[in-house]
């Protein structure tokens, strides 16, 4: 018998499925833990700027961003007044622009 008929066959996803596959809803967002202590500061700040960036990433993919280009700070800055956190600075769009790119 092939190795490949032993396999289990994978559940369906949203691209591969005859009929929508449903979410679980409502979403809730993982709890948050406190930061390790004993870090330099730097870290910190570099570490929050990495999850705001994700954050702002994800939403304007989700709006309809999608090409790095087409993210300009502004775009950036209305999306973050959008889901509720503060403008980003010129380094966090930067950085926004950048995992847009590399998602590709």
């Amino acid at each position: 018998m092939p190795a490949a008929a032993l396999k289990p066959k994978p559940l369906p996803t949203q691209s591969t499925a005859k009929h929508p596959v449903l979410l679980d809803l409502p979403y809730a967002p993982v709890e948050k833990r406190p930061l390790p202590p004993g870090r330099p500061r730097e870290w910190y700040v570099t570490h929050n700027r990495r999850l705001k960036a994700l954050r702002l990433a994800v939403a304007l993919l989700d709006s309809g961003v999608y090409l790095p280009n087409q993210a300009r700070n502004e775009t950036i800055r209305d999306t973050a007044e959008l889901i509720g956190v503060h403008p980003p600075s010129d380094t966090t769009c930067h950085m926004v622009r950048a995992l847009m790119r590399y998602a590709r």
